[in-house]
């Protein structure tokens, strides 16, 4: 009995200790990878359900609040005590997160996109307020800002592709079809609409809107571009038809000009009005700041290298922040310049321009565009040493704060005077 008991038991440590000895690492690797690849998805898709499906609940408490406070127009002070005695009820069972407040962001956020549920399948958390036995339905269907009922077309909600501008609808039975601003977009999460509220203009929102979907910003670069009137910035220069074309496309680029916007706001350096900087302090704090310097600059824009040295016949010259720009295919020189800007600036960024034609440019590139960067400029000085038709060499302010409507509505009158001349 004693040896038969021994030699179970060094059996059945061998099988333990084979059971515990690791696979090599290379051989798990590939496995391990495609695991963590499906892992990584079904966070993301788990947390755009939970965004998608907070954004229509607070859609629909929105446009159950404007709806009871319609059939309660005639009774003084109706709207202020619903909203109230509503959000006391709402608190106790869930939570903080149903103050007046925020039930008076939910009203307008209806009353801003009566549009938003007009067309496609709602995601299975708020499936509730569907027709009975059809996915393809809502149950109530929207209301315009007169409480009238707006038509519904069968089709789903866009999986908009984050960084694409061609995000679709899948209708049933139909082509894809464009998403279109002011219908719901599962990549935008609560917090961006809430965002979008402040923006007055419905042009300007329309604008953010898509640029946010363009760009995948998130929340908070969503609210910087609106905090540094982005819009206003690319839309000075605009007729009213390429303004009705930013609120339906979002910002386009068609060439060179429409790449650099003039100002270009540096806020995010946190720059005191009263110091004063060297261009290479100016220069670090970019690159300290690489990602919200390329969020101003905008799409496109890939670093390529800063303090490039460029040497003809023995005199040696430094560019201060080279690009190169994926959607223009060139490169694009940038000049920082800490004061007024002088024909002299000019006329340099212009070497480097023409040695980049010539001499790093390889098969496929476009002619390389260059940009200065000053506090200051007399357009006039630029529009008579660049000569007109130029479109290779452009000049911009640059703000360390974020410059009012008025500084921008100047700014635009004194550009309309030079181009009047």
């Amino acid at each position: 009995m004693h040896v038969r008991y021994s030699f179970r038991m060094t059996k059945k440590k061998s099988i333990i200790r084979k059971s515990t000895k690791l696979l090599p690492a290379k051989r798990l690797a590939p496995l391990y990878k495609r695991v963590q690849a499906i892992l990584e998805r079904a966070q993301e898709t788990a947390a755009r359900s939970v965004n998608t499906a907070q954004v229509v609940a607070n859609w629909l408490i929105g446009r159950e609040i404007v709806e009871d406070e319609q059939r309660g127009s005639t009774r003084a002070g109706y709207g202020e005590r619903l909203l109230q005695d509503l959000s006391l009820r709402l608190q106790k069972q869930y939570g903080a997160g149903y103050s007046v407040n925020n039930l008076e962001h939910f009203r307008k956020f209806y009353q801003l996109y009566p549009v938003l549920l007009a067309t496609g399948n709602i995601p299975h958390a708020a499936r509730g307020e569907l027709a009975e036995g059809s996915d393809d339905t809502i149950h109530h269907a929207p209301r315009d800002e007169f409480g009238k009922r707006l038509p519904v077309r069968a089709g789903t909600i866009p999986h908009a592709p984050r960084g694409n501008s061609d995000a679709v609808r899948q209708n049933s039975g139909n082509p894809r079809q464009p998403w279109k601003p002011g219908q719901l977009n599962t990549g935008l999460s609560w917090t961006h609409y809430r965002t979008l509220l402040r923006v007055e203009k419905p042009h300007a929102r329309s604008f953010y809107e898509i640029e946010a979907v363009n760009n995948a910003w998130s929340a908070r670069e969503l609210e910087r571009q609106i905090n540094s009137l982005l819009f206003e910035r690319i839309a000075k220069s605009k007729d009213k038809k390429g303004v009705m074309r930013l609120a339906k496309k979002g910002h386009e680029i068609l060439g060179p000009a429409d790449v650099f916007k003039d100002p270009v706001v540096f806020e995010f350096l946190g720059i005191p009005k009263t110091k004063r900087l060297q261009e290479t302090d100016l220069e670090s704090m970019l690159i300290t700041n690489l990602q919200d310097f390329l969020l101003e600059l905008g799409k496109g824009f890939a670093l390529v290298s800063r303090q490039e040295r460029i040497t003809l016949d023995g005199d040696h010259f430094y560019i201060n922040l080279v690009f190169y720009h994926t959607v223009l295919k060139c490169y694009i020189l940038i000049d920082l310049k800490v004061g007024k800007l002088t024909h002299q600036d000019l006329g340099q960024l212009q070497l480097y321009v023409n040695y980049y034609d010539e001499e790093r440019c390889t098969k496929g590139d476009n002619p390389t565009l260059g940009l200065i960067l000053c506090t200051d400029k007399n357009d006039a000085v630029v529009r008579y040493t660049l000569g007109k038709g130029n479109q290779k060499i452009f000049a911009s302010r640059y703000k360390l704060h974020v410059p009012s409507e008025a500084e921008l509505r100047k700014e635009l009158q004194r550009e309309l005077k030079m181009l009047r001349r």
